[in-house]
């Protein structure tokens, strides 16, 4: 338990956002209801997300980890509690584009170039020409992909184009990320350099990052603090503080410190059943 993040009894009423808050939940409730069916898909969340961390969620399938995501993106609406991301409503935050979303796959638009599909949301946002393509040179520069920004999205590997999509949800400079599971679909080579990169990214950036993985080695790498999450209805079982360096290679993997969080992060599994 930290003060940056960490579960919190809910209170009888919201209490304000703290400045040093990206994201607080409080007795967070969301229910599906369709074809006469009721699924519970998040019961009583409790959290604290500091600004500037990197937090992961992680648990079995189903539990809710993209559901609490996508609540935080206002792309689904909470049945019960109080969310506030980045000071005021998930709504209000994404009519402020106060966040970039990075899916499970990249979603790129295959007839636009590179550079094209990086500067769409700028389009969007009816921003003058010179500062879209200013702003896509500098972002495709940041995920190592410049040189590439003339070629199109089937000429790219699959780490490629899911840089890409990063560099697009960084293109507009939003204080918050949020990705879910963005490598979840890559061979183990292309997804251990894709982690440094990203852990490099977060640290030159200084943004706050809400990552969705089913991967333990990944979430203790990238991360500052972990939410381990039960299966459905979704409810954090447990918040675990990574202390490690800030700046991390992939050797940081094989010491003592690493396999204790890792550890930690299994054992809080096993204690809410995800393995059951």
């Amino acid at each position: 338990m930290t003060a940056d993040l960490a579960i919190v009894a809910p209170a009888a009423a919201p209490v304000p956002p703290a400045p040093s808050l990206a994201v607080r939940a409080q007795s967070l409730g969301l229910v599906f209801d369709a074809d006469g069916q009721r699924t519970v898909a998040l019961d009583n969340v409790t959290l604290d997300i500091a600004r500037g961390s990197f937090v992961s969620l992680i648990g079995p399938s189903g539990c809710g980890k993209t559901t609490l995501l996508r609540a935080i993106a206002d792309l689904e609406r909470p049945t019960s509690g109080t969310l506030v991301v980045n000071g005021t409503t998930p709504e209000r935050a994404r009519r402020d584009r106060a966040y970039g979303y990075v899916f499970q796959a990249p979603a790129l638009y295959p007839w636009r170039t590179v550079e094209r599909n990086v500067m769409l949301p700028l389009e969007i946002m009816a921003m003058k020409p010179a500062e879209r393509r200013a702003r896509a040179a500098r972002y495709l520069d940041l995920v190592g992909l410049g040189e590439f920004r003339r070629r199109f999205p089937w000429q790219l590997s699959g780490g490629m184009q899911q840089r890409v999509s990063i560099a697009r949800a960084l293109s507009f400079e939003p204080s918050l990320l949020l990705m879910d599971e963005p490598f979840g679909a890559l061979d183990e080579i292309t997804r251990d350099g894709l982690n440094l990169h990203l852990h490099e990214l977060w640290r030159r950036t200084g943004m706050t990052v809400v990552f969705v993985t089913h991967s333990i080695p990944e979430a203790v790498y990238l991360s500052t603090g972990i939410v381990v999450m039960s299966p459905r209805p979704g409810k954090v079982t447990e918040v675990i503080a990574v202390d490690l360096p800030a700046a991390r290679d992939l050797d940081v993997r094989e010491t003592p410190a690493f396999l204790a969080v890792a550890h930690r992060v299994r054992t809080a599994l096993r204690a809410g059943h995800s393995y059951d």
